[in-house]
């Protein structure tokens, strides 16, 4: 069974270059959005652009999924008329979101159910890298569906790392952002630091980048997105909310006490007034958390 018809769900920042890519490398992409502006765009780059999510489900023989909130992906799922109801053939969903994995298990065994496959697959590497095929993409899920999904993985990613069963993908994208959550915040605090003592950023920056305080933050979103004063890496404060949100709750869940990482989550969700979901993530490296008294 192979795959040569995907949808791809969620036309935004991220959906549309990777459908994009996915017509450029030669499968018939059909893509959905609600947004008729972003549907337009899409059929501007050879992606057929339907107003109407059935119809696209009940076409493809594979589904990519680039939606905002794990309840977003549920719901296309659950789309009368759609997916649930298919006995053609064997439809795999590839979710490229970032949700909890409880949600993720829960698709996972409806669509089995059904006959169809499902793999957790958030992705890393910003619309850049959904554009030239250059993800990182990490996978939870049954080998059987990673192996019938494997032609449209390797057409967007670069590197693919299947972690584990299903879930598994979400666990390691919420560390992933955890960590560059944190890392925002603790290079934005250091270069200030730098510049008060007299230190231009720059030349600190450089230093860090040659030594062991290197990060991803400080190699390549400090000099691209900070330094310039772009801000425009394409990925919104509010969805970088939601992910460090989610992995909060998942150390609650675990009954895990992790200071740091709390602490963290405390000062994204406090700083939405300052830093708008709208607003580029990387502008908390600007923000400033007022003291604890």
């Amino acid at each position: 069974m192979t795959i040569e018809t995907v949808g791809v769900v969620g036309l935004g920042n991220m959906g549309l270059p990777m459908a994009a890519t996915l017509a450029r490398k030669g499968f018939d992409v059909w893509g959905f959005d609600l947004s008729e502006e972003r549907r337009r765009l899409a059929q501007a780059q050879g992606i057929h652009a339907v107003p109407e999510l059935a119809g696209l489900l009940r076409r493809v023989d594979a589904v990519v999924a680039s939606l905002p909130l794990g309840r977003d992906v549920e719901a296309m799922v659950r789309t009368p008329a759609g997916l649930l109801d298919r006995a053609d053939r064997r439809v795999i969903v590839l979710d490229t979101s970032t949700a909890d994995a409880t949600t993720s298990r829960r698709l996972a065994a409806l669509l089995a159910s059904r006959g169809h496959g499902h793999l957790d697959a958030p992705v890393s590497g910003g619309p850049a890298g959904a554009a030239g095929g250059q993800l990182t993409m990490m996978i939870g899920g049954d080998d059987e569906d990673l192996s019938l999904a494997r032609p449209v993985v390797e057409a967007l990613a670069a590197r693919a790392v299947h972690v584990g069963p299903s879930g598994a993908g979400n666990v390691a994208k919420l560390i992933n952002n955890m960590l560059v959550a944190a890392h925002l915040i603790t290079n934005g605090e250091a270069f200030r630091l730098a510049e008060a003592a007299g230190v231009k950023a720059e030349a600190v920056l450089e230093v860090v980048n040659a030594a062991t305080g290197r990060s991803a933050v400080s190699e390549a979103f400090y000099p691209k997105w900070v330094l310039s004063g772009r801000f425009d890496s394409g990925f919104a404060a509010g969805l970088m909310r939601k992910d460090v949100g989610l992995a909060a709750e998942m150390a609650a869940e675990l009954g895990l006490a992790l200071p740091l990482s709390r602490h963290v989550a405390e000062i994204w969700s406090g700083s939405r007034e300052e830093l708008p979901d709208g607003a580029d993530f990387t502008r908390m490296t600007r923000y400033q958390a007022p003291d604890r008294e």
